[in-house]
């Protein structure tokens, strides 16, 4: 959620700042209220202000035995006029928040002006094998093997889930295991375990609700009536772990690990990646993310996309790494870097990893503070997510880049730990 007070003092700004990530039109609605707001509060407090003066009269007239039939009238009055004005700003205020919550992010100024098109390559790793055939896309190289079932899933549910068997099974928990593994005794993140359910102050406090409602999976009904909503990404649950909490600087940075499950309905994606695993309704994915001060908040984002590349460099897998421009940039976030691994069998890059830093947007909408170590007031966080990465997209790559000519996949040396060595899945596997 963006600061009113900027808003307020930096209006051009703000709307030029958000014409290529929408809500430019909102902008001038928000201060229109806000003037309302603070017009109608100093009214309320001139009308408070005389029912204490009022009451201090009473007061004085009940001491020399008077009756303050006049007075009492007034307070009466007072109060009423007071109560409706209270309740008028409440509604202001209500209309502000919703349009608050709609705003999205105000980008870092490194970050290009532009939509897709306009997003900047920064760096590339390895080079695409040179195959002496033409390599499949991953879902014909799955289904060959046997260990990649649509039919089945679609059975089960619906259209955009996929049933994992034997040796791909395997790889895809192995997957997980390693970037574990790598980002908690390596990279320094603490691991934790998160509800997949939660409720709608969670789903708010990072940016999903209300904006994307449309795009969430939820339950008919909960404890009390409420629905719960299953997470998109693990980037919900964690970072509101320290909701309404008030952290100490030594603290900082947190950094969290967490592996689970990610649900989308991806409304909109209709003839979008129909076949194979690229977009799917569940999926797993090991999130990274931190909660820092302002002054280090960039330092840790561009170190946690260096451990999300770690990853694919371990796994041997070519990549590039490409800053989004601000009509690119998430919702939630100031600035994003993507990361994409080369699939040959669809001959392009495809982003397997998004490292964003939220600045203080999520800390704002979840109250996440920090007591800087000097002591003073308490200020708002920064918040920072990225993948790290997409298990499944990991495992297509795997399949994709790592297919030989017999129809078999060869286990980068890095996964075969975790797989009791083995180092090529072959049919029945």
């Amino acid at each position: 959620m963006l600061d009113v007070k900027y808003i307020r003092e930096h209006p051009d700004e703000v709307a030029r700042a958000l014409e290529t990530r929408g809500g430019a039109e909102s902008v001038q609605q928000l201060l229109g209220l806000d003037a309302d707001r603070r017009r109608r509060v100093t009214a309320v407090e001139a009308l408070k202000a005389e029912r204490n003066k009022v009451t201090a009269e009473i007061a004085q007239a009940k001491r020399r035995g008077e009756s303050p039939t006049e007075e009492m009238a007034r307070m009466r009055t007072l109060g009423d006029e007071i109560k409706e004005m209270d309740a008028a700003i409440s509604g202001v205020e209500r209309g502000m928040e919703a349009i608050l919550l709609q705003l999205p992010n105000l980008p870092h100024p490194s970050v290009p002006v532009g939509r897709a098109e306009d997003n900047q390559e920064v760096r590339r790793w390895g080079a695409p094998r040179q195959f002496p055939f033409d390599p499949k896309p991953h879902w014909e190289v799955g289904e060959r093997l046997g260990i990649l079932d649509f039919e089945r899933a679609a059975k089960l549910a619906k259209s955009r889930f996929t049933v994992l068997w034997g040796a791909g099974a395997r790889l895809e928990r192995a997957l997980a295991q390693f970037m574990l593994d790598l980002h908690t005794r390596e990279h320094g993140y603490r691991e934790v375990w998160v509800p997949h359910l939660v409720n709608a102050e969670t789903m708010q406090g990072t940016g999903q609700l209300p904006k994307f409602e449309d795009q969430l999976f939820r339950t008919l009904e909960a404890e009390g009536g409420r629905p719960l909503y299953l997470i998109p990404t693990a980037e919900v649950p964690v970072t509101a772990l320290h909701a309404g909490e008030i952290l100490k600087e030594q603290e900082l940075p947190k950094r969290y690990v967490a592996f689970t499950p990610c649900y989308r309905r991806e409304a909109g994606a209709a003839g979008q990646d129909t076949r194979g695993m690229i977009r799917q309704h569940q999926f797993d994915k090991v999130e990274l993310v931190k909660v820092t001060t302002p002054a280090t908040s960039y330092d840790e984002l561009e170190a946690m996309v260096g451990n999300a590349e770690e990853v694919l460099k371990r796994l041997e897998l070519p990549y590039r790494v490409v800053l989004l421009a601000t009509g690119d940039t998430g919702f939630a976030s100031a600035k994003t870097y993507d990361l994409e691994v080369w699939l040959p069998g669809q001959g392009k890059y495809r982003e397997i990893s998004s490292c964003s830093n939220c600045e203080a947007f999520q800390a704002r909408r979840a109250e996440i503070r920090y007591r800087p170590a000097s002591g003073g007031k308490a200020e708002f966080a920064h918040t920072l997510n990225g993948s790290g990465l997409a298990v499944g997209r990991s495992l297509i790559a795997v399949l994709e880049n790592c297919q030989e000519a017999d129809g078999s996949v060869t286990i980068p040396p890095a996964l075969r730990p975790y797989l009791d060595g083995l180092e090529r899945i072959t049919p029945g596997s």
